[in-house]
């Protein structure tokens, strides 16, 4: 399973740090792969999964529950552990706290679903990651913003519109958000021309091997520095409390079989670099949060091929 799944996603993503690290790419060349990626490439990949679904059927409760619950008690028990046990801020907290409620769930648990179960494995990834940036993003920025805003008198409305605002700013979001119509629009009778779909199709097969590519370089740049001991907890909730979580909860409630799969290869993902990017935006666990996504993500390697055996 390891080298049959798991290693080739790993080795796209290792490639792309090796460009990185020897500099045959510059760090502006390695940021447009990773913005053509996240912000057009992979937005159309969320179009086109979202349009041609079949809502009704996929997204389950019990498969939504079950990922999303082992993800706001790993969110629960990040921020616990940084303000109590690590003595961090509020904010540091809440950005640390992200770190272990973001998992990498397209960039990472799309492909290795893929490669262990092939294409028809991916409608419960999908009803995962249509609802993972908008419900993630809302609940971060919210929490964040309540958390700066002690004593200041801000408005719980001004607070909510920002974190509104920014979420639906998000290209990924904007994506399932066209998909979402676009599915509906096709149940009222609306048929595109083959074209259409010809095109999506060409700009959704650059999708995944590009960011992966890209996320490689990016890793490369934030190599560990300190915080060994919030660093070894972010990666332990990310890459084992959630998954378990989730396994738990999921066979609880009876999950048929590619719902568990899809459910639990998805919550054993690292945290993705938009984790980074979260605490970066709000200046808030930079160190901890880089260092996290690079461990996380070469610990993984072996983790990830560790849930594949586990699961049925």
């Amino acid at each position: 399973m390891l080298f049959t799944v798991v290693l080739p996603v790993f080795l796209v993503l290792g490639y792309g740090y090796l460009v990185a690290w020897l500099g045959w790419m510059s760090t502006q060349a390695i940021d447009g792969l990773m913005r053509f990626a996240q912000n057009f490439a992979v937005p159309v990949l969320l179009f086109q999964s979202i349009a041609t679904m079949d809502l009704g059927a996929h997204f389950d409760p019990v498969l939504l529950s079950s990922f999303y619950v082992g993800a706001f008690a790993s969110y629960a028990a990040g921020w616990a552990g940084a303000r109590f046990l690590f003595g961090r801020s509020p904010e540091d907290a809440v950005a640390i706290g992200f770190v272990c409620l973001f998992s990498n769930t397209l960039l990472l648990g799309v492909p290795i679903t893929q490669r262990a179960y092939g294409d028809a494995a991916l409608a419960g990834n999908f009803a995962i990651v249509a609802i993972h940036s908008p419900l993630v993003y809302t609940f971060g920025i919210t929490a964040m913003e309540f958390t700066r805003a002690r004593g200041t008198g801000l408005a719980v409305s001004r607070v909510a519109w920002r974190a509104l605002i920014g979420v639906f700013r998000t290209p990924m979001v904007l994506g399932i958000l066209c998909g979402v119509a676009m599915n509906l629009a096709g149940m009222g009778g609306l048929v595109m021309p083959e074209g259409f779909w010809a095109a999506i199709a060409m700009v959704k097969g650059a999708a995944l091997p590009t960011a992966l590519f890209a996320l490689g370089g990016v890793i490369w740049r934030y190599r560990p520095r300190g915080d060994a001991g919030v660093i070894a907890m972010c990666c332990a909730v990310s890459l084992l409390l959630h998954p378990t979580l989730t396994m738990a909860i999921g066979s609880l409630g009876g999950l048929d079989t590619a719902s568990i799969r899809s459910a639990v290869v998805t919550a054993a993902m690292p945290p993705g670099v938009n984790a980074f990017l979260f605490a970066s935006m709000y200046q808030s666990a930079q160190r901890v949060a880089a260092s996290t996504v690079l461990i996380s993500t070469l610990l993984s390697v072996l983790s990830s091929a560790m849930w594949l055996d586990l699961l049925p």
